[in-house]
This record gives structure tokens, C-alpha cells and sequence, in this order.
């Protein structure tokens, strides 16, 4: 589970920086993290093991959801750059144009 966590805390940050993530979707992780400092817990971290846990449990599905939220494609293209060891750069453009043309149809009735 730790490790799992490590590698989407580093994924993570790298998509936070990342322009085509919308901001909307950068608040889950923000949120989570917000809920790590915050002294309100589900399970209360007196408990030994059990409140430490809940802190875990808690980011570690924050982070799986800002991953589903996240495009695939950006979601690939950093994945595949922490795994060749390339230093963050953003997600080069598509290329992808969409051709069209405006008609302004006045309608005098």
C-alpha cells in the first residue's frame, strides 16, 4: 500500500503542474491534503496504527480519483516519463485542430 502511495504522490505532482489537468480537478489532492493537517479524522489519530491508517486510506483514494479524473492521455504520458527517468516538462500540444467555419445567419422577421 506504501509504495502504491509513493508512486501516486509522485504522479501526482507532476500532474498538478500540469496545463491540461482542469483546476477543478487539481482540488482532490489539495482537498486530501487539507484533510491531513486538519485535526477532524474519521478514525482519530490517538488510536495507534488505526488513526494512522485512516490518514493513508484517506489520500490513498483521493489520489486514485484525481488519477480517473485526470485524461488518460496526460495520465500515460507522465507515467511513461517517470518510468524513463525524464525530468517534468508539459504535456507537448496534440496537434489536434478542429476546422470550422462561422455563418452569422440574421433571421428579419
Amino acid at each position: 500500500m506504501f509504495r502504491t502511495l509513493a508512486a501516486h504522490v509522485r504522479l501526482t505532482l507532476r500532474l498538478l503542474r500540469e496545463p491540461a489537468v482542469p483546476l477543478l480537478t487539481k482540488v482532490v489532492p489539495v482537498a486530501a491534503a487539507l484533510y491531513l493537517v486538519s485535526p477532524l479524522d474519521f478514525v482519530p489519530d490517538i488510536l495507534p496504527i488505526l488513526g494512522q491508517l485512516d490518514d493513508a486510506g484517506v489520500l490513498l483514494i483521493a489520489l486514485e480519483s484525481f488519477l480517473k479524473l485526470c485524461p488518460d492521455v496526460v495520465v500515460a504520458y507522465h507515467r511513461e516519463a517517470m518510468t524513463t527517468g525524464r525530468p517534468y516538462s508539459p504535456m507537448p500540444a496534440s496537434g489536434m485542430v478542429i476546422d470550422a467555419e462561422f455563418r452569422r445567419h440574421d433571421d428579419v422577421s
